[in-house]
């Protein structure tokens, strides 16, 4: 899966994923490869994209929106803090 993870100031990363675990309006959930489309708001809480190779790359965020499609994935943010690669 590809995905775009944007800020109002920049791209924080873009490129392939394994999976996507957001903390969702309704509650955390993961994303993976063929999921149905969806759009969901995103509350504060914890981000994490796991990558090839087992790496992973995690965040906390104070609130946002995720969009799926076809094994693409946009993630926009804002209160990006704490990030670890």
């Amino acid at each position: 899966m590809n995905i775009s993870v944007l800020t109002p100031d920049n791209s924080i990363y873009t490129g392939e994923v394994q999976s996507v675990k957001v903390p969702g309006a309704s509650g955390a959930f993961t994303v993976l490869k063929r999921h149905m489309p969806i759009v969901s708001s995103l509350v504060q809480g914890k981000v994490t994209l796991s990558l090839n190779g087992g790496k992973e790359i995690s965040f906390a965020i104070e609130k946002g929106f995720i969009e799926v499609t076809n094994d693409d994935i946009s993630l926009l943010v804002q209160g990006v803090s704490d990030l670890k690669q």
